[in-house]
């Protein structure tokens, strides 16, 4: 069906990218070094650390966090049975683009969702931005990070970036807004200022959901590194595409299972920060 009238919304976003690329070359450039040399020393760091004394460490940091032997266990396993199928390096590569990823994710989205918290009108106009995100497909946000960073571990984790956000800004904003209301009256009663009683009752308190949206961050950002190997992200997403490409059913699950047991890593990992304290 043809339309007297077709709105340009396609046209108008190329215009707006073209701008931004040829305006924003400084804050590209800083974001290129910071991401680009954070993966590249992590991944260096984490190639001089043996193979069985980083499967030890995870097995035993695991259990000391969680108070769960069965969750160390399950830990050193499974980067055993990673080790075993050759994907050690493939599975170093990703760790470190999901650790990078999350930090600069949570650098960011942890300060907006507190300053959406603290100010109704930056909610307002905030939300629709992330309602947008969240329900944008994954593919579609490789296409203005090839612009930007060309192809390869930078504009994977731009990419990565922009999809991990919310859950990070909401759930921070969340947590903090479910401050029980006269806890904050009797701190301000005693004097604390703004300052302080974010620091010393706000945060503390919604510590528990600000985790909480660190982990979907975590799970978010492992998803999207995946879907990057398209535009030349390595690690695991690159193995998996490389036995689609070829049509290689059974190195296409052990990546697949490789990527499941190290979102299960991270996720007890998370959760072992959220609540140091727990007991068997």
């Amino acid at each position: 069906m043809s339309m007297p009238f077709r709105i340009p919304a396609g046209k108008w976003i190329e215009v707006a990218v073209d701008w931004l690329v040829e305006h924003g070359a400084g804050a590209t450039k800083t974001f290129s070094a910071v991401a680009g040399t954070g993966v590249d020393l992590l991944e260096k760091g984490l190639a001089l650390v043996p193979v069985w004394l980083f499967i030890a460490c995870a097995g035993i940091f695991i259990w000391r966090m969680s108070r769960k032997w069965s969750s160390g266990l399950f830990a050193a396993g499974g980067f055993a049975l990673i080790a075993n199928w050759g994907l050690w390096d493939a599975t170093m590569s990703t760790l470190s683009l999901v650790l990078v990823a999350t930090a600069i994710t949570v650098f960011i989205g942890v300060p907006l969702g507190i300053v959406a918290a603290m100010s109704p009108p930056v909610r307002r106009a905030l939300m629709p931005f992330l309602d947008l995100m969240q329900t944008m497909p994954a593919f579609v946000y490789l296409i203005p990070a090839i612009p930007f960073f060309g192809l390869g571990k930078v504009a994977a984790i731009f990419a990565t970036v922009i999809f991990a956000m919310p859950p990070a800004v909401r759930f921070t904003c969340l947590g903090i807004r479910q401050v029980p209301a006269d806890l904050i009256e009797c701190a301000d009663a005693f004097g604390a200022t703004r300052f302080q009683r974010l620091t010393k009752l706000e945060l503390p308190l919604a510590l528990p959901t600000i985790m909480a949206g660190i982990n979907q961050t975590v799970m978010l950002a492992l998803s999207m590194v995946v879907i990057a190997a398209m535009i030349g992200a390595r690690g695991l997403g690159g193995e998996v595409w490389r036995a689609i490409q070829r049509l290689n059913l059974g190195s296409g699950f052990e990546a697949g299972i490789g990527i499941v047991l190290l979102a299960v890593f991270l996720d007890r990992l998370v959760q072992s920060f959220a609540k140091p304290s727990q007991k068997p």
